[in-house]
C-alpha cells in the first residue's frame, strides 16, 4: 500500500492500514484539513466548493467521504459528478466558489486515487498553501459544524456543456473549417470521463465521423491509462483500419492529450504542445513556457514568431507562475499538457484538442504531414543509482562547474544546453537517484549524450 501526502494534494491506493494507503480515515482527514484551511482564508463567509470525479472504481466512495466531511465543516458542497480535471477548474470561478477538489489519481492505475485542490481561481494551490494544508491535517486542527451549521449538497450536471461552450468561444477555434474537413477521428478515453466529454466536443466542433474506443465511463481501464505509446497500440490498430485522419487519447482526468497519426504512428506527446502553440501564435504574438524537461521544438516554433520562450522548473504550478510573471499566450508541459490562459489556468485537453483540430483542418496536411512540419528531436530518459552516502547535491553543483561554459539553468536541478542539444539532471527527493533527462535530434545522439554525462556523473561521485 503507498500514501503519498504532498503540497498538491494526497494520492494512494485505496486499501490497507490508516496511514499506510488512501483510507477513508485518511480521506476524512485530509478532506477536513483542506476544509479548515479555506475556513481561515475567508471569516465569517459561507464557504463553497466545487467537488468533481474521474471514473476510476473508488471515485464514488472517496466522493461520499469528502462530501460528507466538508458538510460537516459547514460547507456547502455543488456535486459535479463524473467530470474533468479541467471542468473543475473552470467551475470554480463559474460558481463563485472558495475552492476546488478533483478525486482523480490521473494517469496512475485503477487502485490509485488522489484528491487534487483548488484556489478560488480553480488553479492548484501554491507550495505554501500545500504546506499549510499538511501541517493542519497533522495537528487534526479541525472544528467541525453543530447541527444547525452544517453544509448543504447539491449538484450540477451543466459544467461539460458550459466548458465545452467556452472552447467553442476561444477566438483560435474554427469550428467551420473543423466541419469542412470531414474529419474522421478515433477516441480512446480508457474508460473514464474523457468518454463523456470528448465525444461531445467533438460533435460540437462538427465532427461527424466518431469512432470510440474505451469510452465507456466504468473506471474499468482496459490498458495502462498513461498515455504513453507502448500503451497505445490498440489505437494505432484501429486508426489504420478504419482509416481515420486521427486518434485522440486523453487521460482518466483529460487533461493530458496524446494524438496518433493517420499512419498509426505517434504525433508525440511533447508535440501536443508544439502544434497548438504554432496555431495561436499564428494569429496572437506572445511568449510560450514550458518546463526545463520539454522538448526544445516550442522554442524553435516560438522564435519563428519572433515571441520569446521561457522554461520554468518541473510542475504545473510552476508552469502557471512563470506564465504569469511572462504574460505568456500558451503554455504547459511535454506530456501533453496544454494551458491556455484565455480559458484558464490549468491543462485541458479540451482546448487542446480544439487548437489541434483546427490545425490540421486550415494547414491542409495529414496529421503525419503536420507533425513532420516541425523541428525533430528525441528526448531519452535515464537515472543513475548513487550511494546513501554520496551527497547529490555537491555532485549536481560540480556538475555545473563543470559545464560553467555551457548555458545552465539551475532552477530545478541543472539543465546544461549544448547547441540544439540539452541535458536536465533532476534529484529524487525520496532516493539517491538522479534523472537524466537528454534531447537531441535522434535516438542515438540523445542516448549518447546521456551517456557522455553519466560518465561524467560516476567519475565525480567516484563510482
Amino acid at each position: 500500500m503507498t500514501l503519498i501526502k504532498s503540497i498538491s494534494g494526497i494520492r494512494g491506493t485505496i486499501g490497507g492500514h490508516s496511514g499506510d494507503g488512501l483510507t477513508p480515515l485518511d480521506t476524512v482527514k485530509f478532506a477536513a484539513a483542506y476544509g479548515q484551511w479555506l475556513i481561515s482564508r475567508n471569516p465569517r463567509m459561507k464557504v463553497k466548493v466545487v467537488l468533481g470525479r474521474d471514473a476510476r472504481i473508488s471515485g464514488e466512495m472517496v466522493r461520499s467521504l469528502v462530501s460528507a466531511t466538508l458538510q460537516g465543516m459547514g460547507i456547502d458542497v455543488i456535486d459535479l459528478g463524473l467530470s474533468t480535471t479541467p471542468t473543475v477548474e473552470v467551475a470554480v470561478p463559474g460558481e463563485k466558489a472558495h475552492g476546488g477538489i478533483i478525486l482523480t489519481a490521473s494517469h496512475n492505475p485503477r487502485q490509485w486515487n488522489a484528491l487534487k485542490l483548488l484556489n478560488e481561481k480553480g488553479e492548484f494551490i501554491s507550495g505554501a498553501d500545500g504546506a499549510e494544508v499538511l501541517r493542519i491535517a497533522e495537528a487534526e486542527q479541525f472544528y467541525f459544524a453543530e447541527v444547525d451549521d452544517l453544509g448543504v449538497f447539491s449538484t450540477s450536471d451543466t459544467w461539460i456543456k458550459k466548458h465545452i461552450d467556452l472552447v467553442l468561444r476561444l477566438p483560435y477555434v474554427d469550428k467551420d473549417a473543423i466541419a469542412k474537413a470531414n474529419l474522421h477521428v478515433v477516441v480512446d478515453a480508457v474508460n473514464s470521463t474523457g468518454g463523456i466529454a470528448v465525444p461531445a466536443l467533438l460533435e460540437a466542433l462538427g465532427v461527424n465521423s466518431i469512432t470510440k474506443l474505451y469510452c465507456e465511463p466504468n473506471g474499468d481501464f482496459p490498458h495502462n491509462p498513461e498515455p504513453l505509446p507502448e500503451h497505445l497500440t490498440e489505437i494505432s490498430s484501429l486508426i489504420k483500419k478504419e482509416k481515420a485522419d486521427v486518434g485522440i487519447v486523453v487521460d482518466p482526468d483529460v487533461d493530458r492529450l496524446a494524438l496518433v497519426c493517420e499512419n498509426g504512428e505517434m504525433f508525440g506527446e511533447e508535440y501536443t504542445l508544439v502544434a497548438c502553440a504554432d496555431l495561436v501564435l499564428q494569429s496572437k504574438k506572445g511568449n510560450t513556457v514550458s518546463n526545463l524537461s520539454s522538448t526544445r521544438a516550442l522554442r524553435d516554433v516560438t522564435e519563428k514568431y519572433g515571441a520569446t520562450y521561457a522554461a520554468s522548473a518541473v510542475g504545473e504550478v510552476n508552469v502557471v507562475d512563470l506564465m504569469k510573471s511572462t504574460n505568456a499566450v500558451i503554455g504547459g508541459e511535454g506530456n501533453g499538457g496544454v494551458i491556455l490562459p484565455e480559458l484558464h489556468y490549468g491543462r485541458d485537453a479540451l482546448a487542446g484538442i480544439a487548437l489541434f483540430l483546427t490545425l490540421l483542418a486550415k494547414s491542409g496536411k495529414s496529421c503525419s504531414q503536420l507533425r513532420a512540419s516541425y523541428p525533430d528531436y528525441f528526448i531519452s530518459k535515464n537515472k543513475i543509482e548513487l550511494t546513501p552516502q554520496i551527497d547529490v547535491d555537491k555532485v549536481l553543483s560540480a556538475m555545473k562547474a563543470k559545464y560553467a561554459s555551457q548555458p545552465v539553468n539551475d532552477i530545478d536541478g541543472i539543465k546544461i544546453e549544448f547547441g540544439n542539444e540539452w541535458v536536465h539532471l533532476r534529484k529524487s527527493n525520496t532516493e539517491p537517484i538522479i534523472r537524466i533527462y537528454s534531447e537531441s535530434k535522434d535516438k542515438a545522439s540523445a542516448d549518447a549524450l546521456a551517456q557522455r554525462i553519466i560518465v561524467d556523473i560516476r567519475g565525480i561521485a567516484g563510482i
